[in-house]
C-alpha cells in the first residue's frame, strides 16, 4: 500500500509522544456532535462503496427489530489508528483512552479547493495548540458534501503534518476525507505522507467530522469514540465536543 523505503513493509511506527497531565476542563457550553448520521448516503471517499444497512428481521412480522451493517471503517467520521499504515504500530485495542479524550482548539480555515495548508497558516491561527491537545481543523468541506467539490478538498501539507507533530498534539481531527491530497491531484505511486508524518508518531487522525461551526476559534473539550475493533486499521466512531474555559 505504501512505496516509501520506511514503510515498504508496513513497519516504522516510532511510538506515543509523551504527553502532559491533563488539565482540568471548565465546561462553557453543551455537548455537540460532530459525527456525521451513518446511512447509505453519509459522505466518504468516492471510491468507497456506500454502507449497507439492512433490515433483517422486522416487527411485525418477527417479534422484534433486526438490523445488519456492512461498511468500509474508513467511511463517514472515523478514526485511523497508526495500524492504518504501520504494521508493527498500534490497533484500536492498544490505543490509550487519553489519546481519545481531552481539550484542544478548534480552527476555521476556509480552504479553496485543493487548497494546500502550510506551517504559517497553522502558526497564526489562535488559540493556540498547547502539548497534549486535540486539533479540529474546520476549512468549509462540511457545506459542500453530497457535491462532486466534496472530493477536491483541501489538505495538509507534509510541512504542515511535521509542524503539528513537532507541537506534541495527540490527534488531529478533519472535516474532510483525508488530510491527504485529493485523490485525483495524486500522482503514480503515492503513498499517503501525510498519514505516515502524524500516524509514525502517534498522532491519531479523524476525518469527515462536522458541525465545528459555533466552536470556531475557541478551546474545546472532545471525547472521539471509535468502535473498538480487534487489530483494525480504522473505525466508525460517535464525536463530541463542547466550548470549554481557556
Amino acid at each position: 500500500m505504501c512505496d516509501s523505503d520506511e514503510s515498504k513493509a508496513g513497519t516504522g511506527w516510532r511510538g506515543w509522544v509523551r504527553l502532559p497531565a491533563p488539565r482540568r476542563c471548565v465546561p462553557a457550553g453543551d455537548w455537540i456532535d460532530l459525527t456525521w448520521p451513518l446511512s447509505p448516503t453519509v459522505p466518504r471517499i468516492a471510491s468507497f462503496p456506500p454502507p449497507r444497512i439492512e433490515r433483517i428481521a422486522a416487527i411485525p412480522d418477527k417479534p422484534l427489530n433486526i438490523t445488519e451493517l456492512q461498511m468500509v471503517v474508513h467511511t463517514g467520521t472515523h478514526v485511523d489508528s497508526p495500524r492504518h499504515f504501520y504494521s508493527d504500530g498500534p490497533a484500536f485495542q492498544d490505543i490509550p483512552l487519553e489519546r481519545l479524550l481531552g481539550a484542544g482548539v478548534v480552527w476555521r480555515m476556509d480552504q479553496p479547493l485543493y487548497g494546500a495548508i502550510e506551517p504559517g497558516d497553522l502558526e497564526r491561527m489562535r488559540p493556540g495548540l498547547e502539548p497534549g491537545d486535540i486539533l479540529a481543523i474546520d476549512t468549509g468541506a462540511t457545506g459542500r458534501a453530497g457535491t462532486a467539490d466534496y472530493d477536491r478538498h483541501a489538505s495538509l501539507s507534509v510541512a504542515a503534518a511535521e509542524w503539528l507533530v513537532e507541537q506534541k498534539i495527540k490527534l488531529v481531527a478533519v472535516d474532510m476525507p483525508t488530510p491527504d491530497i485529493a485523490i485525483d491531484r495524486r500522482d503514480a505511486g503515492f503513498n499517503w505522507p501525510v498519514h505516515h508524518v502524524l500516524l509514525r508518531d502517534g498522532v491519531l487522525i479523524a476525518e469527515q467530522v462536522t458541525n465545528l461551526g459555533s466552536l470556531a476559534g475557541r478551546r474545546a473539550e472532545f471525547m472521539f469514540c471509535p468502535l473498538n475493533i480487534i487489530d483494525c486499521d480504522g473505525a466508525p466512531a460517535r464525536v463530541l465536543a463542547r466550548a470549554i474555559a481557556d
